[in-house]
C-alpha cells in the first residue's frame, strides 16, 4: 500500500452508487483480487467494473484514458473498456471514478481479442 493510497472497500462503492448512479444500487459488488496498483476494482453484477483510483496520481491517468479511450475505440482492432459513467467525489473518497463495462463477459470482444493477438503473435515470428 502507498503511504498516500485511500482506502476503498465495497461498502463504499455502494454508498457512491447509491448517492450517484442509482440504477446500479440493487446489483452486487464484490471487490476484484488481485488488487490493482493503480484503482482498486470492484465488480459490478455481472458485466461492470467500478474503478477507483488510490491516489491522486492515479486520477490524472484515469481522466486521460476517460477522454482517450472513446476517440481511440472506433480506430483500433481490438476492443477497449469505454466508460458507462463517471462518479463525483462523496461519501469520504476524494476522487472521481469511472463504471465500464468489463470485456471478459463478452464472448465475442473474448474472441476477438484472441484472434487479433494470434495474428500479432504470428507476425512476430515470421
Amino acid at each position: 500500500m502507498h503511504e498516500d493510497e485511500v482506502d476503498t472497500d465495497p461498502a463504499l462503492v455502494g454508498r457512491l452508487l447509491a448517492g450517484q448512479l442509482s440504477q446500479w444500487t440493487d446489483l452486487p459488488v464484490e471487490a476484484v483480487f488481485p488488487r490493482g496498483t493503480d484503482n482498486a476494482l470492484y465488480r459490478l453484477g455481472d458485466d461492470m467494473v467500478v474503478r477507483l483510483p488510490r491516489r491522486q496520481v492515479d486520477t490524472e491517468r484515469l481522466e486521460k484514458e476517460r477522454r482517450w479511450l472513446p476517440r481511440l475505440a472506433p480506430v483500433l482492432p481490438l476492443a477497449v473498456p469505454v466508460p458507462l459513467a463517471v462518479g463525483e467525489p462523496a461519501e469520504g473518497y476524494p476522487f472521481t471514478w469511472s463504471v465500464y463495462y468489463t470485456l471478459e463477459t463478452n464472448p465475442v470482444l473474448v474472441r476477438e481479442a484472441r484472434r487479433w493477438m494470434a495474428e500479432v503473435l504470428a507476425d512476430r515470428r515470421s
